[in-house]
């Protein structure tokens, strides 16, 4: 539903990302617990795994004095899968399944006894917020740690990837407890097999770039820590000032210069003085718009709103659709596929860069032409040569144009042949020219091959260029172009400087994924399909055949969260669609009938093993839910299941706060377990539509006091610090809605000012992931409280659904992530999209007849495989706070991360995947271990990366460069996300929504 819901599928293996909230809810477990462990198959030797073939994951065991143990799978297919199949033995949680990661255990650790103990964590309910597994991952190329947005069985890997996961604590952004390692640290050594007969690396003793030097040095060259300024040109270079910015952002986000620098490059004047030299609405530099467009994506900005232009659009508009041959010519057309302009390798190749970068996929034309100019030594040249002109090639351009092409993927051949020449051209003190011709060696070109060596798998070559590079430093921190010479040069020192830091322009460049919440969607009212709002948005009808289709919805009552094991939260949220809008009333009446008459999943569970109620573990938030339903549907709340759900919400209100051991109750008029307000919410709605809102008094109360005085909005979590986000905000306004009064209804008002003013300009909303379909749906629901104030915003919002809607008629969880229809976000899509409140839903049943309800297949007998370790020491080394990458030597110390939940969460998308094992690499998994596979939402942030490279000595519309050598400057799923709207435990996640609730 919420945000809470996408938390607790990041550690869910199928689930989508969950809050913190909902992470903890699942840890906190139910009266009768039945802890699943899920066996380790039998790993694939590390080594066997490559930068291109398998997937790699590493589970820090740091938090008890333990290693970083890595695991291998030749034929991955989900991160859940990545983990089982490289060695690890997991256990999930008694309220949802083996899929919620809870536990881990590996033999290179402790003889694979798993982590957390029994005595540190009861994995009855969702793990608290401050010591549960987060889940993390990288993609080929990528240098830096993402917190998933998917959950494990929900993200489908491919080979190069790396995951990640981590104990300890982590926020609802992830920007706390990242991993102490680098992807490369445990990714396998080399990318693609290198060409027969490539040189060995030199062999020169270990060096390392003084980077504060360095940076002083840089710093100093600005302008007001703005821009770089030549002396006698009032002018700004705006050229080495994007070099600049490059080079600072290399070192991580605590400098806040590159920023500055950005600010000031952003401001329409200079943009338009730079990239739009023959004005504003022509087309523009595209080497000067790439450029800009890579210095807002290393800075967290966006290129397609930088300086009052849309920076890769304009790129996309102007390449070249024929040559100069046309009998048309267009200026600046040399062939098919140039950017305008450009007349250079470096700008076509840094605009290629920045559209990946910034999530456009650049035309295939604009890569084949970098690719077409490979020259037969196997490097590319500084100019855009056409057929029958010398081709003459420079490391610069070389590494720039293999980094380019690698980032685009599908030129494998003429990246390997690229790396081949610039392994042979590499001296052997390290150092490559500057141009084929030159003899000295170049800090300029060495910085920048050693970048693309570097992400192209070959660390050896790279190490070996930044110890040359170590010993060419000027006492003032700052570089000379080239050996033997003693003028620092800014265009050398930016590309050493890159180098030194160990990342690239790509890596620089990459964002990660924001941190959406997720909530699950309501319907509208009584007979007949509801009426969507006017305007263009997604085919309801189409969604609903899709929530209902058999290979999702088990035996037509309910979805897994993990083989066997329903979720209950994600099934009312299917209900609560299917309520909205009114396209299968047949199959809403089946769910509620398993839900209301006792039904049970294929383990033996019903709704109030999830509920808790009647136990000590009773979760305010997940009973507000299944009475919300019953409510909706016109079944009676006092006795649903057989459970009288609005007598145990009025006993669960809080009479003050509780310790945190039991983690029951924040303050007065808190539910018990309820840590989000999502839970909050839920709970004061079921009582009030029960008409006991004079038993709501209190948790109205206190849900009131969570509201932000300064903007109106509501954070996500309860009893944790947590940002204010769209989709609590938008579940409170609906809860606060039901009651008239005054102070109610201005609170509301508040509100939705506040939430209007969130809307991104293609109508979504930020979740923990990123543009997230669950926030724009919950959006729709809460401006629709309003609707007559705010339809543009609500028309828009709606198309923004409709663009994520896939042909199956299921939903994304984010725009511009994992692509392929997710069941929570398409729960919560489609029933969001009628702008029905949870508050006011209603679905008329009364013409429906029961149905019996399917038998359940026995339960399989699982194969136990033996777990190993791939490349580790069998045993933990002890110590405090970390422990040695088993493959690496690298220390590292316990990380604080959330990654439970998101495993959990992808099962339910992944019970159709395809099981991959055979006897050789592990047990093929029990019968009925099926998995859907579909992404889900979790927390997840921008970063960026790289550096562009300057050219030896030639000017361009952009700025000059340096001769001779060209230069150019990721709703819950296992592990990561932890709350749930019925969650009472917080756990960090991207999109808020978990099982338990609407959030």
């Amino acid at each position: 539903m919420g945000t809470e819901q996408q938390a607790k599928r990041r550690s869910g293996a199928g689930r989508r990302p969950l809050s913190l909230l909902t992470a903890t809810f699942l840890t906190l477990g139910a009266g009768v617990v039945f802890l699943t462990r899920a066996p380790a198959a039998e790993a694939a030797p590390a080594e066997k795994c490559t930068r291109t073939k398998g997937a790699v994951v590493a589970v820090d065991f740091g938090h008890w004095g333990g290693p970083v143990v890595r695991g291998c799978d030749l034929t991955p297919t989900t991160g859940y899968e990545l983990l089982r199949s490289g060695g690890f033995g997991t256990t999930g949680t008694g309220h949802d399944g083996p899929g919620f990661i809870c536990r881990i255990g590996n033999s290179g650790f402790k003889n694979g006894k798993q982590h957390p103990t029994p005595a540190e964590e009861d994995c009855v309910l969702t793990p608290q917020a401050t010591a549960y597994w987060s889940y993390w991952i990288a993609s080929p190329g990528q240098r830096k740690w993402t917190y998933s947005p998917l959950g494990a069985t929900s993200r489908t890997l491919e080979p190069g990837d790396v995951d990640a996961w981590v104990f300890g604590g982590t926020d609802i952004g992830g920007t706390k407890g990242r991993p102490t390692f680098t992807p490369d640290d445990v990714r396998p050594p080399g990318g693609d097999p290198p060409a027969p007969g490539d040189p060995a690396a030199p062999n020169v003793p270990p060096g390392k770039v003084d980077l504060t030097a360095a940076t002083r040095w840089l710093t100093e060259r600005l302008t007001n820590g703005q821009r770089v300024v030549v002396e006698g040109d009032p002018a700004p270079n705006y050229l080495a000032t994007t070099e600049v910015a490059y080079a600072l952002a290399s070192l991580g986000d605590a400098n806040p210069t590159p920023r500055r620098i950005a600010d000031y490059l952003g401001r329409t004047e200079h943009t338009e003085a730079y990239a739009y030299p023959a004005g504003k609405d022509e087309a523009p530099d595209a080497t000067a718009a790439a450029r800009l467009a890579l210095v807002a994506e290393a800075t967290g900005k966006d290129p397609r709103a930088f300086g009052g232009h849309d920076l890769l659009g304009d790129l996309l508009a102007n390449v070249c659709l024929s040559g100069s041959d046309a009998p048309q010519p267009v200026p600046g057309c040399a062939t098919r596929g140039d950017f305008r302009g450009t007349g250079q390798t470096e700008g076509q190749a840094l605009a290629v860069i920045a559209l990946l970068s910034g999530g456009a996929k650049p035309p295939a034309d604009a890569v084949t032409r970098l690719a077409e100019l490979q020259c037969d030594d196997g490097g590319f040249p500084s100019f855009l040569i056409l057929d029958g002109q010398v081709c003459e090639s420079e490391a610069g351009s070389t590494a720039l144009v293999a980094l380019a092409l690698q980032t685009a993927g599908g030129h494998t051949p003429a990246v390997t042949r690229a790396r081949s020449s610039l392994k042979k051209a590499q001296f052997r003190t390290g150092a490559w020219p500057a141009a084929s011709y030159s003899v000295p060696g170049s800090a300029h070109a060495t910085g920048w091959v050693a970048q693309t060596l570097r992400a192209l798998g070959d660390p050896a070559h790279a190490d070996a260029a930044v110890s040359w590079l170590s010993r060419q430093q000027l006492p003032g921190g700052g570089f000379a172009f080239e050996e033997g010479t003693t003028d620092p040069l800014l265009y050398a020192t930016t590309a050493a400087v890159v180098a030194g830091a160990r990342s690239d322009l790509v890596t620089l460049t990459t964002p990660e994924p924001p941190t959406p919440p997720t909530t699950p969607p309501t319907g509208p009212p009584t007979t007949g399909p509801t009426a969507p709002p006017a305007g263009e948005g997604p085919d309801l009808r189409k969604g609903s055949a899709f929530l209902t289709d058999h290979k999702r919805l088990v035996q037509g009552r309910y979805y897994e969260g993990s083989p066997r094991f329903a979720d209950y939260g994600l099934t009312i949220d299917g209900a609560y669609a299917l309520a909205a809008t009114g396209h299968d009333d047949a199959t809403l009446r089946d769910i509620v009938d398993f839900l209301d008459k006792g039904g049970e999943d294929a383990s033996g569970r019903g709704v109030h093993d999830w509920t808790k109620i009647g136990t000590k573990y009773a979760g305010g938030g997940f009973i507000g839910k299944a009475a919300v339903l019953a409510e909706s549907v016109g079944r009676d709340p006092r006795d649903f299941g057989g459970r009288d759900l609005i007598a145990a919400l009025a006993e669960g209100v809080c009479p003050a706060a509780t310790p945190a051991e039991p983690r029951k109750c924040a303050g007065k008029g808190n539910y018990t377990y309820a840590t989000s307000v999502f839970s909050q919410s839920l709970g004061v709605i079921a009582q009030v539509r029960a008409g006991e809102t004079a038993a709501a008094s209190g948790a109205i109360a206190y849900l009131k006091s969570l509201q932000d005085p300064s903007t109106g909005a509501w954070p996500s979590l309860i009893g944790e610090p947590s940002a204010v986000e769209a989709d609590s905000t938008a579940m409170a306004a609906m809860a606060l809605d039901l009651l008239p009064d005054a102070g109610s209804q201005a609170a509301v008002d508040k509100s939705l000012a506040w939430l209007a003013a969130q809307q991104l300009p293609d109508g979504g909303f930020t979740g923990a992931s990123g543009n997230s379909v669950n926030s724009a749906a919950l959006a729709v629901q809460g401006l629709s409280l309003d609707a007559g104030k705010y339809p543009a915003q609500i028309a828009k919002a709606r198309k923004f659904l409709a663009s994520q809607q896939n042909e199956d008629g299921g939903f994304n969880v984010v725009k511009g992530g994992q692509p392929g229809s997710d069941v929570r976000a398409s729960t919560q899509a489609v029933g969001g999209a009628t702008g029905v409140s949870f508050g006011t839903l209603t679905r008329d049943l009364s013409g429906t007849t029961a149905r019996p309800v399917p038998s359940t297949a026995p339960e399989p007998t699982p194969s136990t495989p033996r777990i190993i370790t791939a490349g580790e020491e069998p045993g933990g080394t002890g110590g405090t706070g970390g422990g040695s990458l088993a493959a690496t030597g690298s220390q590292v110390t316990g990380l604080a991360v959330a990654a439970v939940l998101l495993v959990l969460g992808g099962w339910v998308t992944t019970r159709t995947t395809r099981f991959h094992r055979t006897a050789t690499e592990g047990p093929t998994p029990a019968p009925g271990h099926r998995t859907d596979g579909g992404p889900r939402p979790t927390p997840g942030r921008r970063t960026t990366k790289g550096g562009p490279r300057p050219t030896s000595g030639r000017t361009t519309k952009s700025g000059p460069r340096p001769t001779p050598g060209r230069t150019t400057d990721s709703d819950r799923t296992a592990g990561s996300g932890r709350a749930t709207d019925d969650d009472p435990t917080p756990a960090p996640a991207p999109d808020r929504a978990t099982d338990g609730g609407p959030a």
